[in-house]
Parts: structure tokens; C-alpha cells; sequence
């Protein structure tokens, strides 16, 4: 008694017996089928069209050419930090890819490794493209990808190339720090400090430059009132204890995990943000929300959406132009900010 007869769904294993070879040569006809002799081939698709093999994904991808799947590595969130930003991203992102269809597989790698995971992915022909999401100074990805005519969409500028030609979607942090600046300007503060990343951190410097920008046109100093420290909290916490020493009346944060460690050491003593100073953070995460955090808010819907654009131009037509898009962050204010 077969498979069919007793409707049991057909199996790789059951494809091959019924085709007379291996389980491996199934797999070749379905992932790499220039590896078998045409009459093997022919032999093997008709089996699997005979018995309705056809859900599986990879015998789709062999009639379609394409696999219908967009790959992004996601490693784990930094520990210590407020940041979930992602997860904005990734929702919209699966929605919209969804919508053109397509799917997201997210993969991971080897810590250490920016490159693990993706080598696989081609040789096996898994996905028809990739989005890359970590674009910093020094990371090989776009590089490796283009090297192997891969197509892909960064969320992040190339800020190794300015010249790359590849295609990606960022937000101009500068602009939305000098909103958080002008803001905390209008609120009568005079002497604004700035926590930011260190200076090796090329999104970290684009933000600062907003600040520094707006407190040049107003005239305002600028002289040790800035820090660069690492994106935690109890960091932010003594360089804020510093500032207040310093005579700073408000502070803008690189990130809001910064602010939360400026919120710490107001507390420790007795101020109050909105009161007695100024707060601003960025990415307006959950916990900026919980605790009235006034923070600059990425467009991060926008990024997938136009992600997925590209991506979508770049599939239908591989010898394209590629350009790069900036889109502008708002600032979304809360108690912190404003008595």
C-alpha cells in the first residue's frame, strides 16, 4: 500500500523510491538541479508533480526561480539598553514584504562573526534578496554581498562609502536631535549638555551634530557640556552627576537608555525632569513611554515601507540605478521636557 493510497502526504523519502534514486538526488532536483543529468532531472519532477509534492517550498522556488523569501540576520538586543526599535521595524517590514509576496526569514549568525549565516543562504539559493540592519563603521556585509552580485537593501547608511552604490533607507539623526535642541532652547534653557556614544560612532556623530549646529545659531556654549560614554545607563548616570556640576539646566541623549540614566541621577538629587530640568531622549521606546520621556521617535514604518520598495526595484530590474533615502524623524514630546 502507497503513500497515496492511504493519504498520507507525499515525503522526500517517498518521491525517491518512487523515483528510482537517492534522497539526495530528490534535493539536488529541488535546490540544485543543475547538478543532475537532464534525464534524471526530468524523471525526478515528474514524480514529485505526479504524487503533488508542490507545497513545498523548494519545489516552488524550482518552478518560479525565486524563493519568495527576503533574509535578515537578527542578532540578540544589546543587554542593558532600552533600545527595542526592531521590533517596530520588523512588524512593518513582514507586513509589507507580505503584501508583495514575499517572507522574511530571519537567521542567525556567530557572535563575533558579522558574516556567518549568509554564505548558506546563497549556496542553497534560500532567499531571492537580503536587508541589512547593522551598517555601522567597519561592518563587511555590503561589501561581501556585492562582491557576490547579491541583492540587497541596507536600513543605514554606507558609512564607510559614501560613494556605495548599493541601495538604502536611514534617518537623519541630526535632524532630529536639533528638533530635540531647539525644543529644550525654547523652553528657556541656555546651557543644554549632550550625551552621546563615542566619537568611533559615526550614527552617534551625525545625532551630536544636530545639537551642536542649533547651539551654535543660538549663540549658546557648547564647552564641556558634551560627554561621549557607552550606550548604558549607569554610564549616562555619572556623566549626568557631572554635568549638573557643570551647571547644565537640560541634556539630550543619544539614545534612551541614556535618559534613563539621566533620570536616575536627577532622582538621586531630588530633581525632577519637566521641573527642575530638561530631558530629551531618541528612538522613543516603550519605556520612554511608560515614563514620560520626551524623545526623538524614527520613522521606522517608513523605513520598512521603502525598504521593501527598493527591494521590490531591485528584483524586477538587477541593472538599476540605486540611490540612498534620508527620511526625518519627529520629536515627541512628553513631561520631561516641559513643566
Amino acid at each position: 500500500m502507497d503513500d497515496q493510497s492511504v493519504g498520507v502526504p507525499p515525503t522526500l523519502a517517498s518521491v525517491a523510491e518512487l523515483a528510482g534514486v537517492s534522497r539526495q538526488t530528490v534535493s539536488n532536483a529541488i535546490n540544485n538541479p543543475e547538478l543532475l543529468r537532464p534525464d534524471t532531472l526530468e524523471r525526478v519532477l515528474g514524480v514529485i508533480a505526479n504524487v503533488g509534492y508542490t507545497p513545498n517550498r523548494a519545489a516552488r522556488q524550482l518552478r518560479s526561480g525565486s524563493s519568495h523569501l527576503i533574509g535578515l540576520r537578527f542578532d540578540p538586543p544589546q543587554e542593558h539598553t532600552a533600545n527595542a526599535l526592531m521590533d517596530r521595524f520588523l512588524h512593518t517590514l513582514v507586513q509589507t514584504t507580505r503584501a508583495t509576496g514575499h517572507h522574511i526569514l530571519l537567521f542567525a549568525g556567530a557572535a563575533g562573526d558579522p558574516l556567518d549565516g549568509y554564505d548558506d543562504l546563497l549556496r542553497s539559493t534560500a532567499v531571492d534578496a537580503f536587508v541589512l540592519t547593522d551598517t555601522y563603521t567597519g561592518t563587511p556585509q555590503a561589501a561581501w554581498l556585492q562582491e557576490r552580485g547579491a541583492p540587497f537593501v541596507a536600513f543605514g547608511r554606507p558609512w564607510d562609502d559614501p560613494e556605495a552604490s548599493h541601495s538604502w533607507v536611514d534617518v537623519d539623526g541630526g535632524a532630529g536631535v536639533a528638533q530635540a535642541t531647539d525644543h529644550l532652547i525654547g523652553a528657556g534653557h541656555t546651557a543644554i549638555s549632550w550625551l552621546g556614544w563615542e566619537a568611533s560612532s559615526r550614527i552617534g556623530e551625525d545625532r551630536r551634530s544636530g545639537w551642536q549646529r542649533r547651539m551654535d545659531e543660538a549663540g549658546l556654549p557648547t564647552h564641556g557640556l558634551a560627554e561621549r560614554i557607552t550606550d548604558n545607563a549607569d554610564a549616562a548616570r555619572l556623566a549626568a552627576h557631572q554635568q549638573i556640576d557643570n551647571g547644565a539646566s537640560a541634556f539630550v541623549c543619544a539614545s534612551d537608555t541614556m535618559a534613563l540614566g539621566v533620570l536616575q541621577a536627577l532622582a538621586e538629587r531630588g530633581l525632577s525632569a519637566g521641573t527642575d530640568t530638561g530631558l530629551v531622549g531618541f528612538d522613543d521606546s516603550a519605556a520612554a513611554q511608560i515614563v514620560g520621556l520626551s524623545s526623538v521617535r524614527q520613522p521606522l514604518e517608513q523605513v520598512a515601507v521603502e525598504v521593501v520598495a527598493a527591494l521590490h526595484d531591485i528584483l524586477d530590474e538587477p541593472s538599476g540605478d540605486r540611490t540612498g533615502l534620508v527620511l526625518t524623524p519627529t520629536l515627541v514630546v512628553r513631561r520631561s521636557s516641559s513643566a
